[in-house]
C-alpha cells in the first residue's frame, strides 16, 4: 500500500488497557527490530495499573493511536501531560524558570517518552513497513497539533534514537544532546578478555576492584520465576533508601515491580549480593533484558563494603552481557564513574517543539553551544578510557 492510499484515523487514548495488547507489542516491537522491554505493552500499563504513572503523580497518559481505514492500529506513541518535568532525565527545569519569569505557562506540557527511563529508543511506533515513516510523520503532526490547539508551551520527545534525531530534526523541531556510558560486546569470550583489551595499570586496577568486592560476597543472578516476592521485598527497601538518597521520593511503588515480576520475569535480571557468612542479603541490582543490550535500572544496598557498587551494578553486568551474547550494557544516566570500567561514553538524543517562536528561538540559540560542548566532552572522555592505546 502506498501512502496516498493509506488512510489514517487519530485518537487518543487515556489509558493503555484501552489498546489491544498484541496490537500495540506489534509496533512496539517488530519481529524484525531488536527487543525494547520499555515499549513493551506490560511494561508501560503496568506502570499505569499501579498508579505509578497517573494523573495524579504528573504523567496523564494521552498515548496517540493511529488506526487505518480497516481498523488495524499501524501506528502509537506513548506520551503523556506532565504537569512537572520530574523522572524525565531530560532536564528542562531551566526552560520552565525562564519561560515563566516571563510571565508565560510552562506547564503542562506534552512528553513522548517511556517515565523514568533514560535509555534510547523508538518513540513513534509503526511497523518496518514502507508506508512506516509516512505513519511517523502523522504521529509527529498530531502531537504538534495537540500541543498548539490546547495551547501547551511545548512537546518533548526524549530519548530517542538517532534516525527519529536526524529526521525531526529536518522537521524543524530543535535538537538536544547529552551524554551516558554504554559498555560495548566486542565478541568477548569472558571478563578476562575484556580486561585483556585495558591498559595495565587499569586492567590491575579491575582486578583489585572485583577482588574486593568479591571478599565474602556471593553474587547471584535471579531471573523468571526464580525472583521470589521476598526477592522483591529485599530488592524494594535497597529502591527506597538509593531514590530517597537521589531525588527525594521514589518513583516507583512495591505493587509495580510484583507485577513486573509476574509479567516480564524473563526479561528481568536481579543481581543480588549475600554476605557468605551468613547468607544474608546486602545488595541488589534490577536489569532489564533486551535482546541485544542489557539495561541497568536501579540498585540499592543494606551496608557499604568495598567496590560492592561496581561489583553489583558493572561488572555483574558485563558477565552477563558476555555470558548471553548481548552486544552492550546500558547503566543508567550519567556517572562519570563508569568511564575507568569500561563504560564508554555515547551520546542520547532528544528533540522539542516549543510554541512561542521568540522562546523557541531563544532555546536553539542555547542548544546550538550546548551541542558543541557535549560533543567536546564526549571527545575528551573519549581519549581518556581504560583501553589500551595502539602505542601501548
Amino acid at each position: 500500500m502506498t501512502d496516498d492510499e493509506l488512510t489514517l484515523s487519530m485518537r487518543i487514548e487515556t489509558s493503555l488497557s484501552k489498546v489491544d495488547r498484541e496490537a500495540w507489542n506489534a509496533i512496539a516491537n517488530p519481529a524484525d527490530l531488536p527487543y525494547d522491554p520499555f515499549l513493551d505493552w506490560d511494561f508501560l500499563q503496568a506502570l499505569e495499573e499501579t498508579e505509578c504513572v497517573s494523573p495524579q503523580t504528573g504523567w496523564a497518559p494521552h498515548h496517540i493511536i493511529a488506526q487505518d481505514q480497516n481498523g488495524i492500529i499501524v501506528g502509537a506513541c506513548p506520551m503523556y501531560l506532565k504537569s512537572h518535568s520530574q523522572g524525565e532525565f531530560v532536564f528542562d527545569h531551566a526552560w520552565a524558570d525562564a519561560f515563566e519569569r516571563a510571565g508565560g505557562q510552562y506547564y503542562p506540557k506534552l512528553l513522548i517518552a517511556i517515565p523514568f527511563t533514560p535509555v534510547t529508543g523508538r518513540r513513534l511506533l509503526t511497523s518496518t513497513a514502507p508506508s512506516g515513516q509516512h505513519i511517523k510523520d502523522a504521529l509527529l503532526q498530531t502531537a504538534i497539533q495537540l500541543t498548539a490547539t490546547n495551547k501547551l508551551s511545548s512537546l518533548h520527545l526524549n530519548f530517542i534514537d538517532a534516525l527519529e534525531y536526524e529526521h525531526l530534526g529536518a522537521q524543524s523541531l530543535l535538537q538536544r544532546t547529552d551524554q551516558q556510558f554504554h559498555w560495548v560486546n566486542d565478541n568477548y569470550k569472558n571478563f578476562d578478555a575484556f580486561l585483556d583489551v585495558l591498559a595495565s595499570r587499569k586492567r590491575k586496577n579491575l582486578r583489585k576492584e572485583r577482588a574486593q568486592a568479591q571478599d565474602g560476597i556471593l553474587y547471584e543472578h535471579l531471573t523468571s520465576d526464580q525472583i521470589t516476592s521476598e526477592h522483591w521485598d529485599i530488592f524494594y527497601q535497597y529502591y527506597q533508601d538509593t531514590g530517597a538518597r537521589k531525588w527525594g521520593s521514589p518513583y516507583l511503588n512495591r505493587a509495580f515491580f510484583q507485577l513486573l515480576g509476574q509479567r516480564m520475569g524473563d526479561k528481568i535480571l536481579l543481581v543480588l549480593a549475600r554476605d557468605t557468612e551468613d547468607n544474608r542479603p546486602i545488595a541488589a541490582a534490577l536489569n532489564m533484558i533486551g535482546s541485544d543490550t542489557l539495561y541497568g535500572r536501579y540498585w540499592g544496598c543494606s551496608e557499604p563494603r568495598p567496590c560492592l557498587h561496581f561489583e553489583t551494578c558493572y561488572y555483574q553486568a558485563i558477565d552477563y552481557a558476555i555470558a548471553h551474547n548481548l552486544k552492550r550494557v546500558e547503566a543508567g544516566a550519567q556517572g562519570g564513574h563508569k568511564l575507568a570500567r569500561g563504560y564508554a561514553p555515547t551520546p542520547t538524543y532528544s528533540a522539542h517543539w516549543i510554541a512561542n517562536q521568540g522562546f523557541s528561538d531563544a532555546i536553539a540559540q542555547y542548544l546550538e553551544h550546548e551541542r558543541e560542548q557535549v560533543e567536546a566532552d564526549i571527545e575528551y572522555l573519549g581519549q581518556r578510557t581504560p583501553f589500551r592505546k595502539p602505542e601501548d
